[in-house]
């Protein structure tokens, strides 16, 4: 049987129960492994911004089609009120060998795989 748009190959579910496991705990799964960056946008926030920034990337849920196409749960997207004004931020998860250095040739093993969570403005992007 194969997958349909609506349902995700397989690989994909199990790339996206990792992206989950690792962006809902910040990274502090260690069977997860991967690093979080963020812009230098970001980083200049006042620290209470970033913890709601950190707060509403752990929370996001609202995978669709147009922010999912592949159904692997590597990007979002929210607004935030900053100073007055609404700003846009994204979040993204790029699969990395080892060494960081180019992408997994199996993004789905978690022993040959890193994450990179970004965060960034989408103006950034």
């Amino acid at each position: 049987m194969s997958a349909t748009p609506e349902t995700p190959p397989p690989e994909a579910i199990k790339i996206a129960e990792q992206n989950d496991r690792f962006r809902t705990t910040w990274g502090a799964d260690f069977t997860v492994p991967g690093q979080i960056v963020m812009t230098r946008g970001v980083a200049d926030l006042s620290p209470a911004t970033k913890a709601i920034i950190m707060q509403r990337v752990q929370g996001f849920d609202t995978f669709t089609e147009d922010n999912d196409p592949y159904g692997d749960h590597s990007f979002g997207t929210f607004d935030i009120e900053m100073a007055g004004d609404s700003h846009r931020i994204f979040w993204k998860i790029d699969l990395y060998d080892t060494d960081y250095a180019m992408g997994s040739d199996d993004p789905a093993n978690l022993a040959v795989t890193r994450r990179v969570l970004t965060i960034l403005h989408a103006s950034e992007y």
